[in-house]
C-alpha cells in the first residue's frame, strides 16, 4: 500500500474475499454432503425419487444471492463515493487545469469526499497526456515535460488526464488506482502517496498492437529530493513550489 487510497480499496477487497470464501466453502461442503448422502446404495437398482420442485429451497437460493449482490453493490458504491468517484469538480478547481466552466469533469478518484468538496489548492498539479503508446507528464508551474511521474511523499497530487487518440487507462497497482483516460473527456485524478519508491504505471485498457509496452514509472520521493529534481528540470528561473 503506497497511497492513502489503498486502505479504502483493500477494505472492499477484504469484504469481497470473505464473502467469496464463505460461499465457496458452503457450496463445496454442500456438494460433498450430497455426494455422500444421496449416492447409490449397494443393492439399489432403481431410479432416484422423482422430486420435481421444492418451493422453500428455490426461494432460499434466489433470496440469498439477491441479498448478497445487493449488499455488494451498495457497499461498492459507498467505497467508490468515499474515494471521490461520484464528485464533479466545483468551479473553483477548474482554473487549476484550464478547464472551462462548461465542461463536466468527473474527478476526485483517490481523494476523500471531503477533499473533493473543498477549494484548497493541491500543492502539486500535473497534466497527463496519454497517446499510443506513451504517458507524458507536464508540470505547468515549471514547464517540465517528463516521461516519468515524480511526486513528493505525503503531499496531495491532482492530475488532469486526457487522451490524444483512443481510450487508455492510468493504473498504479501499489496505489490501488486505475482510471480510464478518455479522448475528449478530461478526467481529474487525486491521490496522496504515502511511501517512497518507484512504482510501475500500466495502461490497463487495450489501446493497440503495442498496448503491452505502454508503461511508465511513478517516482515517489522525499520532499527535498522532489524539490531538487523540480528545480533541476524546470525551465523557469524561479518557481513557486
Amino acid at each position: 500500500m503506497a497511497s492513502t487510497n489503498a486502505p479504502i480499496y483493500d477494505e472492499l477487497f477484504n469484504v469481497l474475499f470473505v464473502i467469496g470464501t464463505i460461499l465457496f466453502i458452503g457450496m463445496t461442503a454442500l456438494v460433498i454432503y450430497s455426494l455422500i448422502q444421496f449416492r447409490r446404495k449397494p443393492g439399489e437398482e432403481g431410479d432416484g425419487l422423482p422430486i420435481e420442485d421444492n418451493l422453500p429451497l428455490e426461494i432460499f437460493w434466489t433470496a440469498v444471492p439477491a441479498v448478497v449482490i445487493l449488499f455488494v453493490g451498495l457497499y461498492s458504491y459507498d467505497i467508490y463515493d468515499r474515494m471521490g468517484g461520484m464528485q464533479i469538480l466545483s468551479n473553483d478547481m477548474h482554473s487549476h487545469h484550464s478547464i472551462s466552466s462548461q465542461e463536466k469533469v468527473w474527478g476526485g478518484i483517490g481523494s476523500s469526499k471531503q477533499e473533493s468538496n473543498t477549494s484548497r489548492d493541491f500543492p502539486i498539479n500535473v497534466e497527463l497526456t496519454a497517446m499510443q503508446f506513451a504517458f507524458l507528464f507536464n508540470y505547468p508551474k515549471g514547464e517540465i515535460i517528463s516521461g516519468e511521474l515524480h511526486v513528493p511523499v505525503g503531499q496531495p497530487i491532482t492530475m488532469r488526464m486526457e487522451s490524444k487518440d483512443v481510450i487508455h487507462a492510468f493504473w498504479v497497482p501499489e496505489f490501488r488506482l486505475k482510471q480510464d483516460v478518455i479522448p475528449g473527456q478530461p478526467t481529474i485524478l487525486n491521490f496522496t502517496p504515502t511511501r517512497t519508491g518507484r512504482y510501475p504505471i500500466i495502461c490497463a485498457e487495450l489501446c493497440g498492437p503495442y498496448h503491452g509496452g505502454m508503461r511508465s514509472t511513478v517516482v515517489v520521493e522525499e520532499p527535498e529530493e522532489y524539490d531538487a529534481w523540480f528545480k533541476k528540470n524546470s525551465k523557469q528561473t524561479e518557481v513557486e513550489l
